[in-house]
C-alpha cells in the first residue's frame, strides 16, 4: 500500500487541535464548506485549508468547541442538536445552509447520524419525527442502522461521495448497508495508532483528509485508498 507523504500544501494532512488528536469532535465538512471550532491558530487553518479546499465557518456552539459533535451536515443542508442557540443557527444560514434544529433524547447529532450527499445512516432509537426532519434539510433518505454494532455511527465511520472508511469489526450485512446506502465502496480502517472510532480522528471530503496526529503512515495509506484521494 502507498502511503501518502505529508507538506503544509498536502490534500493528506496529519495534525491535531490545541495537542488533541481528536480532530472529528471539533469539524465538520462538505466539498464546499468546513465548520470548525474557533481559536484554532491560523497554521492550523492553513493546513486544513490545504487539505479540504474548503471556505471556513469557524464557529462555538452552546460555548462548547464541540461543533463536530453537535452538527452533519452535506452539501444540501445542516442538522444541529436542539441546544444550538439561534444566532449560531442564523450563522450558518448565513452560508448558504438549510438548517433544522432536532429535539430527540439522542441528540448529539455529529455522533449519532452519518451522511454524504447522497444517503445517511442514522442512530436506531431515532424518533420518526426527527428522521422526517433530517431527510427535508439534507434532501437524503436516511435508514437506521448500527456499525459493528454500535448506534452512534457518526462515530463509527466517516462517508465521502468517493467512499466511506468505517470501524474494523464491522459485520458484512452491515457492510452491504453501507454500500447501498451511500452508493460508495466501504472499507476497514483505523485512526490514530489504533483507534477504531474512524469519525473521531477523521474529517474528510471529496477533495482530500485531515487525520490526527497520531494516526500512521498505514492508516492514512488506508484512509487514502478508501476515499479515493490519490
Amino acid at each position: 500500500m502507498k502511503q501518502p507523504r505529508f507538506n503544509q500544501q498536502s490534500r493528506f494532512q496529519r495534525l491535531d487541535f490545541l495537542e488533541n488528536p481528536n480532530i472529528g469532535v471539533f469539524c465538520k465538512t462538505t466539498d464546499e464548506t468546513c465548520i470548525i471550532r474557533k481559536a484554532l491558530p491560523k497554521k492550523i487553518l492553513k493546513r486544513v485549508s490545504a487539505a479540504l479546499q474548503t471556505k471556513f465557518i469557524e464557529l462555538q456552539m452552546v460555548d462548547a468547541t464541540i461543533v463536530g459533535s453537535l452538527l452533519v451536515c452535506n452539501k444540501h443542508g445542516a442538522v444541529v442538536s436542539n441546544i444550538v442557540r439561534e444566532e449560531e443557527i442564523r450563522v450558518l444560514e448565513d452560508h448558504g445552509f438549510n438548517v433544522v434544529s432536532i429535539e430527540d433524547k439522542y441528540n448529539a447529532v455529529g455522533n449519532d447520524i452519518l451522511v454524504n450527499d447522497v444517503g445517511g445512516l442514522i442512530h436506531p432509537r431515532l424518533g420518526e419525527k426527527t428522521i422526517s426532519l433530517i431527510e427535508d434539510a439534507l434532501d437524503i433518505t436516511v435508514q437506521k442502522g448500527t456499525i459493528a454494532g454500535l448506534e452512534n455511527v457518526g462515530m463509527a465511520a466517516v462517508a465521502t461521495d468517493k467512499g466511506l472508511l468505517c470501524h474494523p469489526k464491522v459485520t458484512d450485512e452491515e457492510k452491504k448497508v453501507l454500500e447501498n446506502v451511500f452508493q460508495v465502496p466501504v472499507m476497514i480502517g483505523t485512526v490514530n495508532h489504533g483507534v477504531p472510532l474512524i469519525g473521531s480522528g477523521l474529517v474528510a471530503n471529496s477533495h482530500g483528509a485531515v487525520v490526527g496526529s497520531l494516526t500512521t503512515g498505514i492508516e492514512m495509506g488506508r484512509i487514502v485508498e478508501a476515499l479515493q484521494l490519490d
